[in-house]
């Protein structure tokens, strides 16, 4: 794991490149894209069960 020197320099960096106006705008948009990620992870997750569900009531005894 990255200690305190790296992580600033790492800050220091994207600050330079995308400039300190436009950082707001990153954390909104990286914010927005992980929230995306786990709604679909947790629908993808809710429609794997249903489809589950309703498999194992319809299924023919052998």
């Amino acid at each position: 794991m990255p200690g305190f020197q790296e992580l600033l320099v790492i800050l220091l960096i994207v600050i330079i490149i995308f400039g300190a106006s436009k950082l707001p705008q990153l954390g909104k948009g990286l914010g927005e894209g992980i929230r995306n990620f786990k709604s679909g992870l947790k629908s993808d997750k809710d429609s794997k069960d249903q489809d589950d569900a309703a498999g194992s009531t319809n299924a023919k005894p052998q």
